[in-house]
């Protein structure tokens, strides 16, 4: 599975010269210099502005809320999950994974974030994986990151379509919520594959698990497949 996106390579830029801003053009002429009247109308008119920015911000309820849970757990990668019969095929917590935290840390709703993406496969199987992608630190706003994970689909976009779209799935047990959906992934040499992934979020840490399998899965045992793999995965601070 791809549960978030990855921050867009960086392409190589050419050398600019000293007389060249970055997008390659000659630097703009120096400021004339204005009467002292018309400067204090200017810096007058930036801080009206700056004030009703701010002010729109508070209201949307995205600043100066510092209602963060405090850092009580964390997601690991252990060798099984899934009472062991799912092995760890691959961990790219320290690539993809650091790449992916990069980008999340520019969201107003969380701090101090470690991304985790680990894949793992049914022993003795050719091909049915579990792929996780998720992140650890501090979190906010959870319901709306559990739904950006679901309609996040990472550089293969293009190629991945919703079949069936998100919905509430949480067991009746469970403090966590839970959403799933059914997804369809096609490759360049006319292979398809339908699949279940569902997501989670909570004070402390978020996922997205996708089941890639050929056998069918329900979207309520999805749901209660992930909080097992989550349960696997989380370890309290101490």
């Amino acid at each position: 599975m791809s549960m978030p996106s990855t921050p867009r390579s960086a392409q190589p830029s050419a050398p600019q010269s000293a007389h060249l801003d970055p997008w390659g053009a000659p630097p703009p002429p120096p400021p004339r210099k204005r009467p002292a009247a018309l400067v204090a109308a200017v810096i007058g008119g930036a801080l009206l502005l700056i004030v009703a920015i701010l002010a729109a911000v508070v209201l949307s309820g995205k600043v100066f809320d510092t209602s963060f849970p405090r850092a009580e757990a964390t997601l690991t990668v252990p060798h099984t999950v899934l009472d062991g019969r799912y092995e760890l095929r691959r961990n790219d917590s320290a690539t993809t994974g650091r790449a992916m935290a990069r980008t999340w840390r520019l969201s107003l709703d969380a701090e101090a974030v470690h991304g985790v993406v680990a894949s793992y496969r049914l022993k003795d199987a050719d091909y049915d994986d579990v792929v996780v992608t998720g992140m650890y630190g501090r979190f906010r706003n959870t319901a709306s990151l559990r739904a950006r994970l679901l309609a996040e689909r990472g550089s293969t976009s293009s190629t991945v379509k919703v079949v069936a779209p998100p919905r509430d799935l949480t067991p009746a047990s469970s403090p966590v919520r839970v959403s799933c959906e059914y997804l369809s992934r096609s490759w360049t040499g006319g292979q398809a594959l339908t699949y279940p992934a569902c997501a989670w979020a909570d004070g402390n840490t978020v996922a997205r698990v996708a089941y890639m399998t050929t056998s069918y899965v329900d979207l309520k045992d999805a749901a209660e497949q992930t909080l097992r793999v989550r349960s696997d995965m989380l370890r309290p601070i101490r």
